[in-house]
């Protein structure tokens, strides 16, 4: 292996370089085209590797396979070891370089419910068409001739994120064959646990804080704007996660020889969801919204994002919107209650006649640079008890049964939070100058994105400025079934790594 890596970074760094002026946009696209055809084949390996993130020894074998991608390509590999399943940091380092650029790249993806996909495996590639409102499937061969930017590659995880991985290796192997020496050091940090909430990374970012030193963080990953136009994002939520049961009987009972005289504990469930949201949407806990001011510059920033909000309920279906700014845009700088799942009795052909004996909802809270996420989680909590509600962490004791009319579990847990660079930073100018010279226009810049990623702790503890260059369609389905990256996005993706590494810094 380190044969191979020193015969990499001759092959690498021991030619004349090359830089921006010299790769014209128009070999740039035929570069991007030429790489992708070429790449379909490690592609179908990568993206068929199961990798949930539930599962480790899964999460293993993604490891190797990086380990000897990122190898192959002149970086040198080490894992970073945590309580659970290793960093993995890939370094290459350039000669005389007063720089470094640390790259973030997730690895891991959602679990699958395999009988939601319209195809055999979720963990086997398709390449589909769309064929009026149905995606069906073609031969692979069929991206020997002439590619349709339109067709899809559907698998778990082509969009979220294993697509940008592939589309920066690609990158990379642009870079090492047409000889261009980046004049910066490029360290990769790959994270096999993002799903989890990469409940590891903070320690892990404090402990090797010397091997992580850089001077700037770019992450690929996430969706570009809907209207699918090359997109800058300087920002991410963060996020928190609650989990809510409201305990009934001890155990279900009947419910027509107990119902009028046993609380059924879906019915306060639903009654205290209710209480934390206004009917406009807003949340209706006081405090929640303290410390966020958006000024009239920070708003004319929002409204140069082409938002079609007509446009985007009619994609979504909906009629309206919840009121909590003015815009999509302005809605995404403040924090978000949401429920992501409820759960009481039986459904459907399973239902049954009974008073449950509880009733769980599994609660986010999206956080913003302005909120602290201990505080949002506090004032949640105090709600509830304002609510009526006594607390507890676990099962209730049969004195607690005896004693309280309402009684949650409640359990929570702050992922990581928030961060936000600002447009004129160095590394925003570089980005922009990128992707100004790959597509012959700035990108749309967004402020502050409504997912979340895990990159608080870079920015915090390493001090780093944070940009996100998200290449993916923004109708992929991540976290969905039938997951999948569109072809002209993935070409795209790979011009736009291209272009960004060929810029001086």
């Amino acid at each position: 292996m380190k044969i191979l890596y020193y015969i990499c970074i001759i092959v690498f760094f021991g030619c004349p370089s090359t830089y921006a002026q010299d790769l014209k946009k128009a070999e740039l696209d035929d570069l991007a085209l030429k790489y992708a055809k070429a790449s379909f084949s490690e592609l179908k390996e990568f993206f068929s590797l199961p990798n949930d993130s539930n599962y480790p020894e899964q999460l293993a074998e993604n490891l190797l396979w990086c380990e000897d991608a990122f190898s192959k390509r002149g970086f040198q590999t080490r894992r970073l070891e945590t309580a659970t399943v290793p960093l993995l940091l890939a370094e290459r380092f350039q000669e005389n370089a007063a720089k470094t650029v640390l790259v973030y790249l997730q690895i891991d993806g959602q679990p699958v419910d395999t009988s939601k996909w319209y195809q055999k495996d979720p963990y086997i590639p398709a390449l589909k068409t769309n064929k009026g409102e149905q995606w069906t499937e073609i031969p692979w061969t069929n991206l020997q001739a002439e590619i349709d930017r339109d067709w899809r590659i559907f698998s778990r995880s082509a969009s979220d994120a294993r697509g940008p991985v592939m589309m920066f290796l690609k990158a990379m192997d642009i870079l090492n064959d047409k000889q261009i020496n980046p004049n910066f050091n490029i360290k990769v940090i790959m994270d096999f646990e993002e799903e989890l909430g990469s409940p590891q990374l903070p320690k892990a970012v404090s402990q090797y804080k010397d091997d992580l030193s850089s001077d700037m963080l770019v992450i690929f990953d996430g969706p570009r704007h809907l209207s699918n136009e090359p997109t800058l994002s300087y920002g991410a939520r963060g996020i928190a996660t609650v989990s809510l049961e409201v305990f009934g009987p001890r155990t279900p009972l009947h419910s027509g020889n107990y119902g009028n005289f046993a609380p059924n504990p879906a019915l306060k469930l639903s009654k205290l969801l209710a209480s934390m949201h206004h009917d406009d949407g807003r949340v209706a806990i006081p405090g929640w919204y303290d410390g966020i001011d958006l000024s009239e510059t920070v708003k004319s920033i929002l409204k140069e994002v082409p938002d079609d909000e007509v446009q985007i309920k009619k994609d979504f279906g909906i009629n309206s919107t919840d009121n909590i700014g003015e815009s999509f845009q302005e809605s995404m700088q403040y924090p978000a209650l949401g429920i992501l799942g409820l759960e009481a009795a039986w459904v459907g052909k399973e239902r049954r006649t009974i008073i449950p004996a509880s009733a769980i909802a599994e609660l986010n809270i999206r956080l913003v640079k302005e909120t602290n996420g201990d505080r949002m989680v506090s004032l949640l909590r105090q709600h509830i008890i304002d609510q009526g509600y006594h607390l507890v962490e676990d099962k209730p004791t049969e004195e607690e049964r005896m004693t309280y009319d309402k009684i949650a579990r409640f359990n929570a847990e702050v992922s990581y939070g928030a961060f936000r660079t600002e447009f004129d930073s160095e590394i925003g100018k570089w980005l922009r100058k990128g992707m100004h010279y790959a597509f012959g226009a700035d990108p749309i810049q967004i402020r502050t994105m409504g997912g979340s990623i895990p990159i608080s702790p870079f920015v915090i503890t390493l001090g780093l400025p944070a940009v996100a260059v998200p290449t993916v369609n923004p109708d992929n389905n991540q976290h969905s079934p039938n997951e999948n990256i569109r072809l002209g996005n993935y070409i795209d993706g790979i011009k736009t790594i291209t272009s960004i590494f060929i810029q001086k810094l």
